[in-house]
């Protein structure tokens, strides 16, 4: 895909109006999904929660979630549909993502991420996230180690 076709995707804070969107981006891209009470909790409740999503032809096709809290950051979860994977839209959003954390004042940012995704790892990577430690069991469907990636802002 060339940077022409990433030029007509926006993003913008998530509302309640993408919340089936969304969940259909979630139930395509994680074992355990999230439900949709658990979105609108984060949006409506948790003070520290920024959510965004990613739009292509007024479609949602990812979205991202942030908490700042006073001048960290912490990725909750990113996800992409499975057929705009691999073409940019994860970077696009992520490079968006962390610019809010930088002008809501954070100076670094953290995730974590399965030890067997290389494809996101490396995405990371390229924004200067770097390993950390180990979440021994972290994942819950299947004991699956997590990753801590953080980078510096």
């Amino acid at each position: 895909m060339g940077r022409s076709e990433m030029d007509t995707a926006i993003v913008r804070k998530m509302t309640q109006a993408d919340l089936e969107a969304v969940m259909e981006v979630e139930h395509s891209s994680f074992t355990v999904p999230w439900t949709k009470e658990t979105f609108v909790n984060e949006m409506e409740i948790n003070r520290y929660a920024h959510y965004f999503v990613i739009e292509k032809d007024q479609n949602v096709v990812g979205y991202c979630g942030l908490w700042v809290i006073i001048d960290e950051a912490h990725i909750t979860n990113i996800a992409i549909l499975p057929e705009y994977r691999g073409k940019e839209y994860g970077s696009f959003l992520l490079e968006h993502v962390i610019q809010y954390a930088r002008d809501m004042g954070a100076i670094q940012i953290s995730l974590e991420v399965r030890v067997s995704n290389m494809a996101a790892q490396r995405m990371y990577r390229r924004f200067g996230m770097v390993p950390g430690g180990v979440r021994k069991n972290y994942y819950t469907d299947d004991g699956e180690d997590a990753l801590v990636m953080w980078v510096k802002l």
